[in-house]
């Protein structure tokens, strides 16, 4: 744990070289250590995942999460931001893929970093994070309740993606997902899929769904916030990442 830490805005260079704001937390005590990519929820760049980057660096990580909305709209607030990305269907796998590989790399620059980098990933950000473990070097995955890894989005959704269930073979780190039982998008019978497909590819994954917990039960601010099942998700989180990354 770490009782000083400092926090700021900077700017990092994303996919094909944009460059694109990011918020980064580190703490003050030297290295070596891992770091970890927060990949925000679809509700965008918001206080509530800046707090989430401040945790881990109070877990003793640096950490770090690129706007992803950057391009559509800078500088916007997060809710009139998520809109405007919302409206375009996401973000692209391919560029979000190149906006986190810029943020794994300005991890593995830190004169703190011992080489290993994590990600992390709510909402929309659970399937990127999976995305993520698929395509790029990472150490370890955490997948908070990710949509459409497996199954199929329904017309309505705002999210225009396909899921993710070619890629999985190629899932190229250890793997955590938290879930709830109530939740719809990914349902019980979604994670059992996702479960399965990993095993018969004898990928290192480890699940846990939780009672009486729906989608987004990590958000403090939102109705769907379930105490219990967040402060057990948290320890699942701290225990995965000290075993992968080095606490």
């Amino acid at each position: 744990m770490s009782e000083n830490l400092t926090a700021r805005t900077i700017r990092i260079n994303g996919a094909e070289g944009d460059e694109i704001e990011a918020y980064q937390a580190r703490p003050d005590e030297p290295g070596p250590r891992g770091g970890v990519v927060v990949i925000h929820h679809m509700p965008g760049y918001d206080r509530e995942t800046k707090e989430i980057v401040r945790r881990f660096a109070e877990l003793g990580y640096d950490a770090i999460c690129a706007n992803l909305y950057w391009r559509e709209a800078p500088g916007a607030a997060p809710d009139d931001a998520a809109a405007t990305a919302r409206a375009q269907g996401g973000v692209p796998d391919a560029r979000l893929l190149g906006d986190v590989e810029g943020a794994i790399r300005h991890l593995r620059g830190l004169d703190s970093s011992n080489g290993k980098v994590g990600v992390i990933g709510y909402c929309s950000g659970g399937r990127q994070s999976v995305l993520v473990a698929c395509n790029l070097d990472v150490n370890a995955a955490v997948d908070c309740y990710g949509a459409f890894v497996t199954g199929t989005p329904p017309e309505n959704s705002p999210l225009q993606v396909k899921n993710l269930v070619h890629q999985l073979p190629n899932l190229g780190c250890p793997l955590l997902g938290l879930f709830g039982v109530e939740d719809r998008f990914p349902n019980p019978d979604q994670v059992e899929e996702l479960h399965k497909i990993l095993e018969a590819n004898a990928k290192e994954h480890e699940f846990h769904s939780y009672e009486g917990a729906g989608h987004s039960f990590f958000s403090v601010d939102r109705p769907a916030y379930r105490p219990q099942a967040a402060i057990e998700g948290w320890q699942q989180i701290k225990e995965f990442y000290g075993r992968e990354l080095g606490a």
